[in-house]
């Protein structure tokens, strides 16, 4: 494994999922965290999101561990609630070494019967969010000249998908961005890379099963179509992605995107 001693991550979503895996590899690893995420309700889509105790749980984790973990309340569309949480991470840490960007958003719904409202949550949770947070971390990244900022993407960012066109939209953006802040933020030692999971085993998956009226593996089934026999992969599967990416051993890779996709572009 690669040693993150003296490292700090930042981390979007980090309650639940993909983000608390990532946030507890990297700890594991010798990483301090900053760790945000909602800590309240938010009107769309309708399933549970994080409310606190999530968050508290992940910090007693990494505690655990013998890293800090400095917990970060806020809507990755908030500009001044992440300069916020920014300012409170280099207070805490004096710096910023990885930003993994993994807040995100998933529902159905069909182009015309699709809300204004439906539209602009998954834009700006899945696109916005992370160009404001990486707005905010990067002047960080760029004084000591060196970062990795992992964008969580999804296989749906590099193909279509059947009632997500707003999720698509999002998720292709995010490819995008990727590509062109690897080209903007290489004069400062910042590499910049995209991840493309296919559905990953998380509690979202149990707001979108009780959505579309399906149980949890129906839902992962029907959107996943994966071809290795499984309906998802884990969000440790994903951490152990976000590891290697954010290494030195991957110092030499930026701009690319990397598929977890159980073969599902193959299909």
């Amino acid at each position: 494994m690669s040693d993150f001693t003296g490292k700090v991550a930042f981390i979007t979503g980090a309650a639940r999922g993909q983000g608390r895996a990532c946030a507890l590899a990297l700890a594991k690893e010798g990483a301090d965290i900053a760790a945000l995420d909602l800590g309240v309700k938010i009107e769309y889509p309708a399933y549970a999101h994080e409310a606190g105790g999530d968050l508290l749980s992940l910090r007693a984790e990494i505690e655990k561990l013998g890293r800090r973990c400095l917990l970060c309340l806020g809507d990755v569309r908030d500009d001044a609630a992440i300069t916020a949480a920014v300012a409170q991470t280099i207070a805490a840490f004096g710096k910023i070494d990885i930003l993994f960007n993994n807040a995100g958003i998933c529902a159905y719904a069909e182009i015309d019967v699709m809300t204004d409202t439906e539209w602009d949550a998954r834009i700006d949770i899945n696109l916005k969010g992370p160009m404001i947070v990486a707005r905010r971390v990067v002047p960080h990244m760029k004084a000591q000249k060196s970062g990795v900022i992992i964008n969580n993407s999804s296989v749906m960012g590099l193909r279509g998908g059947n009632r997500l066109s707003h999720y698509v939209a999002s998720k292709w953006g995010l490819t995008g961005l990727t590509k062109a802040w690897a080209i903007e933020l290489v004069p400062y030692n910042i590499r910049v890379v995209s991840i493309h999971p296919t559905g990953v085993n998380t509690p979202m998956n149990d707001g979108l099963a009780a959505m579309e009226g399906l149980t949890t593996i129906e839902i992962a089934e029907r959107s996943a179509g994966n071809l290795q026999p499984v309906p998802w992969v884990e969000p440790e599967d994903v951490a152990e992605m976000v590891l290697y990416l954010a290494s030195d051993k991957a110092r030499y890779i930026t701009g690319s995107q990397f598929l977890l996709d159980a073969g599902l572009l193959s299909v």
